[in-house]
This record gives structure tokens, C-alpha cells and sequence, in this order.
């Protein structure tokens, strides 16, 4: 993915000025050059593009001289959660729609990036919680049908290497719809097919993943999650994500045995390695999805920052920047543990570049900002106690919040 990722490095967006500025912070000679924003959306209120739109604007009213001498370039990040296509976009990659079924049954129509033969197709476009009617939950029953349909589009459209980022879905069913959409088959006693969703995976018998799309052995899918869950157990799937969805102490009981079930069932079809898949860091992403994706699309797992600053050609963006500025919605504890700004941070200072954020809220102390590699953060909060406020202005806050940051780090 290198190269794919190096041509996507051209695609994030820069303007110059000519004129020098004169000092900087700290009593350096020079302030930063070159500005690169490499930051996540703020769920519910601006997406990755809108965050580097809003900073840029920022920045070029608080730098000295309206940043003349300062080059700025843009490359939203996501960590294979919501946004992950879009981001993708934003780099270069082309833009695709498939209409897909949802995770109540009912069709959506979902997206998929593609540049070359390389596809990035993110599952909550298909099986995600945005897809639910506000309110209305379906823990035992929502299903990822409309995941597998989503990947068999972008192989039908010539990927053979599938980033496929999983999280923020509505759904527990351990992957199984999703396989059923690319030709395994889940049957009950019977011979009849299992229904969707989690829940019914308890009336399995049998499994048979023959059918699977020829294709896929062809194919490098790569598992992009910024989660290690196992499947099943305190720390699966149902305990730890399923009360997201709607499920209540029983429903997380019902779920979690009817996927270790299913782990079971399976072993019978492919083997030992099923239970092992299962216990593999990833399994227990997005409803189990990645546990599907693990045993039936020979995926490999890896962090979701990690693959997606490969895809989105983030080491060449860095190339000539002297600071850069990441951030999310909330800097919190899940921040330090595989989210796109600890994944920015790391890359940043690995090449010895000075990391600055900005967020909606910080639940961060210093101390653990800077082990993370952020220096200092900027959250919308200290601009605007109220939450729903911080929300609905989002977009203003964040332009004043870079104009601090400007009037710290780039005079």
C-alpha cells in the first residue's frame, strides 16, 4: 500500500504565501513553516473535512500578517470508524454508492472509496447505528447483510486489496449476515436459514462457507479497527458494545452465548482455528464483524490509524512539516488507545514534529497528552462551557480555538 499511499499524499490540499514572519513561541528564531492538520471529525458536529476547513480559517486569522509565509495542508484523518470514507475521498480516492440492505432489512444506500484496485469500504455505512430510526434499537436482530453486499460491490467494481473498516455499527451478529451476503450459509436444523441478527445464531447447526465469493481468496482484506476485543467473554463483543445498541443485562447474556455458539458451530466447519479467530485481538470489533471477517476473508488484523495514515499517505504529508495539528471530538482515555490523534501523534514524533490538538472536550491531564505526544490541546469547552452550545456552534469555536493556537505556536 505504500505507493498507493504516497500518490494519495498529493491529494491533501495546500495553500502558500510568500512573505516570512519574524519570531515564534518559546524564544525560537522561526516560527512553523509548514502547518499540516491531520485531525479526526467531532462526532455529531463537524466531519474530518469540515475540522481542517474551520482550523485553516483559524489559523489564518490569528497567524501574524494573515499567515503570509505559512503553508497549510490538510489531510482529514479517520481511524476505520465513522468518516473513514470520507476521509478517503478527501485523499484523492473516488467516491462510489451501492444500495445496499440496512441493519433493520430495509435497503440504504452506502459508500465505498476506490482508487486503483485498492477499496476502502467502511461497514456503518451499511450496518451502522446512523441507519436506525432515533431511538429504535434492535440488539438480538439488526443484521450486516448489507456489509458483505457493500464488499462484494467493491470487488465487483476490481478491488484486490479491501481496507475495510469496521465500527460504530448497529449490530452483534459476529459477522455472520455479512458472510451470508458473500455465499456462506448459516442453516438451523431443519436446512432453513438462520435469521439475521445475532439473537438467532443460538438455533445454528450447521455452517458451510464453501460458497464464499471466489474472489476473496484473491483479495488482501485488511481488518482496520481501533479495537482489540475478543468475541466473546467479559470483554466481547455483547458485554462491552452491546449495550450501545439497545441491549439490555439479557439481551447481553443471549448474545454472547449464541456467538460462542456460533464459534462453535463453525470450528466444525473450518476447524480449530475458528476458536482461535475468536480470541484474536479484533474479533469482538463491530458486533463481532471482525471475528467474520478473520475466519471467512482470511483478513489480517491491524490497527485502524495505523492502516488508514498508510492508505491516506500520511508519511509523505508529513515530509517538510515543522508542526502539526490533530484532534477529535473528545481527547479522553479511548484517545490513547488506537484513535486517529495518539495514531498522528505517534507517526508525528517518530519524525521529531511538534503535535498540537484541538477537540470539543479535553478529559486529558497534561502529563497524559504529552506520553501521547500532544503538547498542548485546545478544546472547545474553554470557549464554551454548555455542551449542546459547543455542539450547535461547533464550527465558529473551532476557528476561534485555531486562533489561539496561531497566537501560541505561530508568532
Amino acid at each position: 500500500m505504500g505507493a498507493t499511499g504516497a500518490s494519495q499524499a498529493e491529494a491533501a490540499t495546500e495553500t502558500e504565501t510568500q512573505t516570512e514572519t519574524k519570531t515564534w513561541a518559546e524564544g525560537q528564531a522561526t516560527p512553523p513553516k509548514r502547518v499540516l492538520i491531520a485531525a479526526d471529525k467531532f462526532k455529531g458536529s463537524l466531519t474530518a473535512v469540515e475540522v481542517a476547513e474551520r482550523v485553516t480559517a483559524g489559523l489564518r486569522r490569528g497567524a501574524p500578517q494573515g499567515g503570509e509565509g505559512l503553508r497549510i495542508a490538510a489531510l482529514p484523518v479517520a481511524d476505520g470508524g465513522d468518516g473513514t470514507v470520507d476521509a478517503a475521498v478527501a485523499a484523492g480516492f473516488e467516491r462510489r454508492e451501492a444500495r445496499v440492505t440496512g441493519p433493520l432489512g430495509a435497503p440504504v444506500t452506502a459508500a465505498y472509496a476506490l482508487r486503483g484496485t485498492t477499496a476502502v469500504v467502511e461497514m456503518a455505512e451499511a450496518s451502522g447505528l446512523r441507519h436506525l430510526p432515533h431511538g429504535v434499537f434492535a440488539p438480538l436482530t439488526a443484521t450486516t447483510y448489507g456489509s458483505g453486499e457493500l464488499l462484494r460491490a467493491a470487488l465487483d467494481a476490481g478491488a484486490r486489496t479491501i481496507v475495510f473498516g469496521v465500527g460504530g455499527s448497529a449490530t452483534t451478529d459476529g459477522g455472520a449476515g455479512m458472510l451470508s451476503a458473500l455465499g456462506a450459509r448459516f442453516l438451523r436444523e431443519d436446512g432453513t436459514p438462520v435469521g439475521p441478527g445475532g439473537g438467532p445464531l443460538r438455533d445454528l447447526a450447521t455452517a458451510d462457507l464453501s460458497g464464499l465469493d471466489p474472489r476473496l481468496a484473491d483479495t488482501e482484506t485488511v481488518l482496520a479497527s481501533d479495537v482489540d476485543n475478543p468475541l466473546t467473554g467479559p470483554k466481547g463483543a455483547a458485554a462491552v458494545y452491546g449495550p450501545q445498541k439497545g441491549a439490555g443485562e439479557d439481551d447481553v447474556a443471549a448474545l454472547d452465548a449464541a456467538l460462542a455458539h456460533y464459534v462453535r458451530v463453525l470450528e466444525r466447519a473450518v476447524g480449530a482455528p475458528a476458536a482461535e479467530y475468536a480470541l484474536a485481538p479484533g474479533a469482538g470489533a463491530a458486533g463481532g464483524i471482525g471475528f467474520g471477517a478473520l475466519v471467512g476473508l482470511g483478513a489480517a488484523f491491524r490497527p485502524g490509524i495505523e492502516v488508514m495514515l498508510d492508505v491516506l499517505g500520511f508519511p509523505a504529508a508529513l515530509e517538510g512539516a515543522d508542526l502539526v495539528i490533530t484532534g477529535e471530538g473528545s481527547l479522553d482515555e479511548q484517545t490513547l488507545h488506537g484513535k486517529a490523534p495518539a495514531g498522528v501523534a505517534a507517526a508525528a514524533r517518530a519524525r521529531g514534529i511538534e503535535v498540537v490538538a484541538v477537540c470539543g472536550r479535553l478529559a486529558l491531564a497534561p502529563v497524559a497528552l504529552g506520553n501521547a505526544g500532544i503538547r498542548r490541546a485546545y478544546p472547545l469547552t474553554d470557549l464554551e462551557p454548555d455542551p449542546a452550545r459547543c455542539i450547535a456552534e461547533a464550527g465558529p469555536l473551532l476557528e476561534r480555538a485555531a486562533e489561539r493556537l496561531a497566537a501560541d505556536f505561530l508568532t
